[in-house]
């Protein structure tokens, strides 16, 4: 696969000619709003700010209109807010956006090489922005001692605690390092951990194509290329992968969550898992496993505190199968919330699980 080929996910942009209502510092808020949720595009052409603020009074407007009393209330209120932002939109010349005092965002020029002028939704521009700013600054993670520039749409470690358990268990590991699969390699921390830690040939699958653009780059700059191979697709990438190879281990760092949508955004997609992914997976772990290899998987127990009915699919693939037995399950409490939210701290009764789980 060439990765250079692939063209990576990012927001969608008008270049057409539309109709649109321009805001500006004259312009009557609550009349903007009404366009807005009307369905009409409205232009932020004064300052980036402007933008924000508009943002700021739509909340407000619909936070009125719905109590938010009961849980349909709060869908609708996120549905239309959803839908109406996307309509703010901001100006793009050259790459660089129109409005005065607004960020440099290198994301317009990446993922738009061939487009210099268009259109993008205001909330659009705020993920680039934020997303920008991670990856030029970067991530540094303590435990490879080394920092990853993690890619637009592409989810990375906030907290470390599951990264710790995995850290602590492979200094401990002593079979074969020949053969590592990483699935869903994310922003490749797994993967260069597994290569520091003397693994010759891993290979990291994702179905997120930026996942494989951003960790192909972070790999090149590591010097990390000659001991990984990165492969688009779902799990262990049957279509393409030769099924007699086995791997001495196998490391999932599966979503967390389970949904019943329909997946696309490639961070929804490190999140949240939908029906019938566990099954799948053990059922191809078992054909890919050496005899005497580990597999590896890291969770929570996050879907449980919260009051979720969603099972633990670990723990139902040990009592409903006859695939794998359990060696060990290590556990270690989860890094708590960040102190500037407002939700319930859900964390503090979290843990983070690693399994290591054998042939039968």
């Amino acid at each position: 696969m060439d990765i250079s080929k692939l063209r990576p996910n990012r927001p969608n942009i008008i270049v057409s000619e539309i109709k649109i209502i321009s805001y500006t510092l004259k312009s009557n808020v609550q009349e903007i709003i009404g366009e807005l949720i009307s369905g009409n595009y409205v232009l932020v052409e004064d300052f980036y700010n402007e933008g924000l603020k508009l943002l700021h009074q739509l909340k407000k407007y619909l936070k009125k209109e719905y109590r938010l009393n009961d849980y349909q209330q709060q869908r609708e209120y996120r549905k239309l807010y959803r839908q109406a932002s996307q309509k703010i939109l901001l100006e793009v010349v050259d790459h660089q956006l129109r409005v005065k005092k607004s960020p440099s965002i290198g994301w317009l020029k990446i993922l738009y090489p061939n487009t210099y002028d268009f259109f993008i939704s205001f909330p659009d521009i705020q993920g680039l922005n934020s997303s920008w700013q991670w990856y030029i600054k970067g991530l540094e993670i303590k435990t490879l001692n080394l920092k990853i520039h993690p890619y637009y749409d592409v989810y990375f470690p906030t907290r470390f605690s599951h990264l710790n358990l995995f850290s602590n268990w492979i200094k401990t590991y002593s079979g074969s390092k020949e053969h590592a699969i990483d699935i869903g390699v994310g922003s490749g921390v797994i993967s260069f951990s597994l290569i520091q830690h003397g693994f010759l040939n891993v290979l990291g699958t994702d179905t997120n194509k930026n996942a494989i653009i951003g960790t192909d780059l972070d790999s090149k700059r590591l010097e990390f290329t000659d001991n990984l191979t990165l492969k688009l697709g779902d799990l262990f990438v049957e279509d393409v992968y030769n099924k007699h190879k086995k791997f001495d281990l196998i490391v999932f760092n599966p979503p967390w969550l389970k949904t019943e949508r329909k997946l696309i955004n490639g961070i929804d997609q490190a999140i949240y898992y939908e029906d019938g992914l566990f099954t799948r997976f053990f059922k191809d772990a078992k054909i890919y496993l050496k005899e005497k290899g580990k597999l590896v998987l890291l969770f929570s127990n996050f879907a449980e505190i919260t009051g979720s009915n969603q099972k633990h699919p670990i723990n139902e693939e040990l009592k409903n199968n006859n695939r794998f037995i359990q060696e060990n399950l290590f556990k270690q409490q989860a890094s708590p919330a960040s102190k500037k939210t407002r939700r319930k701290d859900w964390r503090k009764h979290e843990n983070t699980e690693l399994w290591v789980l054998n042939h039968t």
